[in-house]
C-alpha cells in the first residue's frame, strides 16, 4: 500500500507518535507499505514557521526522514497540478496546501493519512491517523 502523510500526520509521526492510533503505527512501520510525504507538506511547514504559526526545525525533520529512508519525499509534478485543476471546489475547505496534497494522493493512487475531516469531500482514500 502507498501512504501519503498529511502535514500534521508527519509532525505526529516524527514528534508525537502517541497521537497516532496503534493500528496506524503498525501500518506505517510495515515494510510492505511505502510511506511518502509531499514536498508540499515540507513547504507548508517552512511557510508556517516563517509566519510564526509553527515552531519546528525543518532541518531536523528532513534528517529524521532521511536516515532510514522510511519516508520518501513526493515531488509536486505537472500531473498533480492537472488533478488539482479538476478537484471540486468546496467553500468550507479552502486550504491550498491540503488541496495539493489531496490531488497528489488521488493522482498517485495513495491512501491519505489525515485527521482532516473535510478530506472525504474529495474522491480520495483516507486513513485516520
Amino acid at each position: 500500500m502507498k501512504l501519503l502523510l498529511d502535514t500534521h500526520t508527519l509532525l505526529w509521526v516524527l514528534g508525537e507518535p502517541e497521537r497516532l492510533r496503534i493500528e496506524t503505527r503498525q501500518i506505517l512501520s510495515d515494510h510492505a507499505n511505502t510511506v511518502f510525504v509531499s514536498a508540499v507538506s515540507l513547504w507548508e511547514i517552512v511557510v508556517k514557521c516563517r509566519v510564526g504559526k509553527l515552531r519546528v526545525n525543518i532541518g531536523a525533520i528532513l534528517s529524521r526522514m532521511a536516515p532510514a529512508g522510511s519516508i520518501a519525499v513526493l515531488a509536486l509534478l505537472p500531473r498533480h497540478l492537472m488533478a488539482l485543476s479538476r478537484l471540486p471546489f468546496h467553500p468550507q475547505h479552502r486550504d491550498p496546501f491540503d488541496h495539493l496534497i489531496i490531488a497528489q494522493a488521488i493522482t498517485d493512487d495513495m491512501m491519505l493519512v489525515t485527521a482532516d475531516q473535510r478530506a472525504p469531500l474529495y474522491p480520495v482514500q483516507v486513513m485516520v491517523p
